[in-house]
């Protein structure tokens, strides 16, 4: 096989529950890796593939907890990430890049080599108690997510979700996993005060697609059924059909947004797919192993949507893309959103006016370093 191949006619086998078929360098290493046939890969094919993958959590102890964005083309400033690196495995993941600055591979590394970030509610709880804090939405979950299955047992996301709530601190989360409604005793009183709203991302509701385009997440009929249970918790909800991927997903869009409706969700919206740095040969090889018979139709139609380009990163395009197709698309989601009265409201506000800095004493116990004097 040609390493070099943007299609590779004979891609590596995917691994069951796994969505990167390889474990691509990052760009940071200096040392270059060739796979080499030494006789073993035929053997794994007999055998029916290669061996399951076991997922592994570190535990890590952040020096900061609170991201600040400046992009002008994403609707929060903070943000909050319990973890680095996601098991969910979906294969178009934006964030698969990071793991290269931890010295490992943006594919099969990012969804099976999971950091927790331990001390993630106790350093909130710090800077929540700061007098120079200023209360702003936090979004909860946005490169990986809070909900993935190492929260189930870690329970970090819990912890952080008792902080905020404590404190009357409004934020916004979007998630894959049913795991959210183990929270709902916290969220559904947070979001009856006007400071909590959700996004249930959901990109199609085929199920052979879903499962290998984001393996280890909720199926699409059991996030349906999350949105369901947190609208009738009273929880502001919307679906984010987020990547739409031409010929693959996009036929799907429609559909998805009725089903979303039915469910109870109130609010929606779509983003084109983005391809930065290492995912775009990522997901090269996904197609290449899943939708041989598409791939280079699939690829075409998203240079025609970034100027020729696997991706354009100019703030303008990158989440909707440009051309006649990204038009022709804009007008699907928004015909489609007003026949069923989507986004009929506005979303996105949420109330801080009830938020409360800790007392000084309440500090000190989320902080057991003591004073010197």
């Amino acid at each position: 096989m040609d390493p070099d191949a943007e299609y590779p006619i004979a891609p590596p086998a995917p691994r069951k529950g796994r969505g990167a078929v390889t474990n691509l360098q990052g760009r940071y290493e200096v040392d270059q890796r060739e796979v080499v046939d030494d006789g073993w890969m035929l053997h794994e094919e007999e055998e029916g593939g290669p061996p399951a993958l076991r997922t592994q959590v570190f535990e890590e102890r952040a020096k900061s907890i609170l991201n600040r964005n400046a992009s002008p083309d994403i609707p929060f400033n903070v943000s909050l990430n319990p973890y680095r690196g996601c098991e969910h495995g979906c294969i178009y993941c934006f964030a698969r890049p990071t793991h290269s600055y931890l010295g490992l591979s943006p594919g099969l590394d990012f969804e099976s080599r999971i950091y927790a970030k331990v001390n993630a509610p106790e350093l909130l709880a710090q800077e929540l108690s700061k007098r120079s804090y200023v209360p702003e939405p936090i979004a909860l979950g946005v490169n990986t997510d809070a909900w993935q299955p190492a929260e189930r047992d870690l329970r970090l996301t819990r912890r952080v979700i008792e902080v905020l709530s404590e404190r009357n601190h409004p934020f916004a989360a979007i998630t894959k996993s049913s795991l959210i409604e183990r929270d709902l005793d916290l969220l559904a009183p947070m979001a009856a005060r006007g400071q909590f709203m959700a996004a249930i991302t959901i990109t199609t509701l085929d199920t052979e697609i879903a499962r290998t385009l984001e393996p280890r997440a909720a199926t699409p009929t059991r996030r349906l059924r999350t949105i369901r249970t947190l609208a009738e918790a009273g929880i502001p909800v919307g679906v984010s059909i987020a990547p739409v991927i031409p010929f693959v997903t996009e036929p799907d869009m429609e559909r998805v947004l009725e089903a979303c409706a039915e469910a109870g969700a109130k609010s929606a919206s779509y983003i084109v797919l983005r391809l930065p740095w290492e995912v775009a040969p990522l997901f090269k090889g996904w197609l290449a192993a899943h939708f041989p018979d598409r791939a280079e139709r699939v690829m075409s139609r998203v240079r025609d949507m970034r100027g020729g380009k696997d991706y354009d990163a100019n703030f303008a395009t990158r989440m909707k893309g440009e051309g006649a197709w990204a038009d022709l698309l804009k007008q699907r989601f928004h015909k489609a959103a007003r026949r069923l009265g989507l986004n009929e409201r506005n979303r996105g506000i949420l109330d801080m006016s009830h938020f409360k800095h800790v007392e000084p004493k309440r500090a000190e116990r989320d902080n057991p370093q003591l004073d010197l004097f």
